[in-house]
């Protein structure tokens, strides 16, 4: 018995007669007949009372078309969700640090994902060194981070260079007096930086800021990420530099200041695998770019495997 035997089967019990039957099922009359009787030869019962106008089904007609149809639409389901699986013949693990996502990075996820529906994608938090050693294993496709390293096998997009800020306790004296700060302004507070690890990270461009300036805070205080960091602020702990994204972040407690110095950026760097230009990856790329040129966000030039 073949699924072709259940189809036609139901369709001649519905139709109760061979000839709208086989108008259904778009074929000739006589082929159906003969399959409704192979059926019935092969299950050795008989199926339908031939001598009834409209056609009727005997008991164990009823008894087998009931479960004719239930096996049809557990075909019919089957097929569908194979399909659905078939679709899904592509999947991209995106790595990212947890200050990408105050920026555009949760935007470009969205519009991604609106735009391939039929790409399964996978977030996954780690550091930037992680997101290298990541790519390299495969356990990711494309990483978002803020850390240049060389690397041979890995290949990096900068898309946009962040604004450093500093982020002070509401009513803090600094956040009163001057509307823009330098770096010598912090030298006396509290510095609390993140990551504390792995290193390097972020907290080392804050750090080698301070350094190239010739300047050094009074203390440092290194937390585990920038949510502490801006809770240890808020408490009056200290002072903190974040990237400008932050400033999506909306506290009562905190209070935001600019620095003074246009080369105080992070840089927002795309990475990859060196020889893995996909469809995928090419196809976000551009719609980084795009997303930026919408919202009008400065971000660096294209790069040539964008275009």
């Amino acid at each position: 018995m073949e699924l072709r035997h259940l189809r036609y089967f139901v369709a001649v019990a519905e139709e109760r007669n061979f000839t709208r039957a086989a108008q259904r099922l778009h074929m000739a009359q006589p082929p159906l007949s003969r399959q409704i009787q192979q059926l019935e030869e092969i299950l050795e019962v008989q199926l339908f009372q031939r001598d009834s106008r409209p056609l009727k089904l005997t008991e164990t007609g009823k008894f087998f078309y009931a479960h004719a149809v239930q096996l049809l639409a557990q075909t019919s389901e089957l097929e569908s969700m194979t399909r659905r699986v078939g679709n899904i013949e592509r999947s991209l693990s995106v790595g990212f640090v947890g200050s990408t996502l105050y920026g555009m990075l949760p935007k470009i996820i969205r519009r991604f994902r609106d735009e391939n529906p039929t790409v399964e994608l996978s977030l996954h938090e780690m550091s930037t060194m992680d997101q290298i050693r990541a790519l390299k294993d495969g356990q990711i496709d494309v990483g978002f981070g803020r850390i240049r390293l060389e690397d041979a096998h890995i290949r990096r997009v900068i898309l946009r260079e962040e604004k450093m800020i500093v982020a002070l306790p509401e009513g803090h004296p600094l956040s009163l007096v001057k509307t823009v700060l330098a770096l010598g302004d912090l030298v006396n507070e509290t510095l609390i930086i993140f990551p504390k690890a792995p290193r390097p990270s972020y907290a080392d461009q804050v750090l080698s800021a301070f350094e190239d300036r010739a300047l050094k805070p009074r203390r440092i205080y290194e937390v585990r990420e920038l949510q502490i960091a801006l809770g240890l602020v808020a408490a009056g702990e200290g002072i903190s530099v974040v990237p400008s994204s932050v400033y999506g972040l909306k506290r009562d407690d905190v209070s935001y200041k600019e620095l003074d110095d246009p080369t105080l950026v992070s840089p927002v760097i795309m990475s990859m695998r060196m020889l893995d230009e996909s469809r995928d990856i090419r196809e976000l790329l551009e719609l980084i770019y795009r997303l930026y040129e919408e919202e009008r966000t400065p971000h660096a030039p294209r790069n040539e495997f964008g275009r």
